[in-house]
């Protein structure tokens, strides 16, 4: 059995086990030459940093100051990633306390699965998205748990990181096959994310995300796309509470499973300006989907 790193959207698929790994590095070569683009346009583009303060000095080993620090924008609890990335020299956790899924004849149960951030530069974080104890109840094999497979993931900004009304990012990413046996597919997957934030009058905001995943199909004999898609429109409700609403459609005709869609809903809580607490859920809208996923986590900034 294989299931995402991002589990607040996916639902789980049955896999078997097999061969290729010529795959992998042509994988590996697409996620790499769209780090490289994505650091071109970076470094090349004097309009994404036009009208924002000047903190291209600050990296890693000279931390952004505090003063100059953006507020925390997270990449949960919705599906929908962030365009904003971390400040330089910072680090950020963002978590679940646990996740469970229901559909298809599978309960998925997690425990803590975090994603690690830290920034690296001004316009770029990197993050290490890990899931340490999952249990899977399926009709077909009965329950197995154990750890899950890892993502290694490279944002970067190329609009919009430090104000203004549009903000753009790149962010390929790398899932490495760490999982116990029947929690992975035993081989590379990956992709790339392009996430957008609008800010709109009356005080809402959207995001919206495309996603192509590079990924193995249900019999885990050959790789295939999958391309995701989502929309959330958010808006603060009181004091620090905020709300959203949000559509996540997966398209996999590639891997030979049907088109996924849900709607999902959750709240945020500022409990102060690093931390950030969250609960929420996604409700199946097609016959693929997941009947439903609940979660509730944190994201701290340090």
């Amino acid at each position: 059995m294989a299931f995402s790193a991002n589990s607040r959207w996916a639902t789980i698929t049955i896999t078997g086990r097999s061969k290729t790994l010529a795959s992998q590095s042509h994988i590996l070569q697409i996620l790499l030459a769209t780090a490289l683009i994505g650091a071109a346009l970076e470094l090349c583009s004097p309009v994404a940093g036009a009208q924002e303060p000047d903190k291209d000095q600050y990296h890693l080993f000279n931390p952004t100051p505090r003063h100059l620090m953006r507020p925390m924008s997270t990449d949960r609890p919705d599906a929908t990633e962030s365009p904003h990335t971390v400040d330089a020299g910072h680090f950020q956790v963002e978590l679940s306390f646990a996740e469970y899924a229901r559909g298809g004849g599978v309960d998925q149960f997690s425990v803590l699965p975090v994603n690690l951030k830290v920034g690296l530069t001004n316009r770029a974080d990197l993050q290490l998205v890990v899931e340490p104890w999952v249990r899977l109840d399926a009709d077909e094999l009965g329950a197995v748990e154990g750890f899950g497979d890892t993502q290694v993931r490279l944002k970067i900004n190329l609009w919009g990181n430090d104000g203004g009304p549009f903000a753009l990012a790149v962010m390929p990413f790398v899932q490495f096959p760490t999982g116990d046996d029947d929690l992975s597919t035993g081989r590379l997957e990956g992709g790339l994310i392009v996430p957008a934030a609008f800010e709109l009058p009356a005080g809402f905001g959207l995001g919206v995300q495309a996603e192509v995943d590079f990924l193995r199909d249900a019999e885990n004999a050959d790789y295939g796309v999958a391309f995701v898609h989502t929309a959330a429109l958010g808006r603060d409700i009181s004091g620090p509470l905020a709300g959203y609403i949000e559509y996540i459609g997966i398209a996999s005709d590639d891997l030979g499973a049907d088109y996924e869609a849900y709607g999902a809903a959750g709240l945020t809580l500022g409990a102060s300006d690093d931390l950030q607490l969250d609960i929420g859920v996604n409700v199946g809208l097609t016959d693929a989907a997941a009947d439903f996923v609940v979660f509730s986590g944190l994201s701290l900034r340090l």
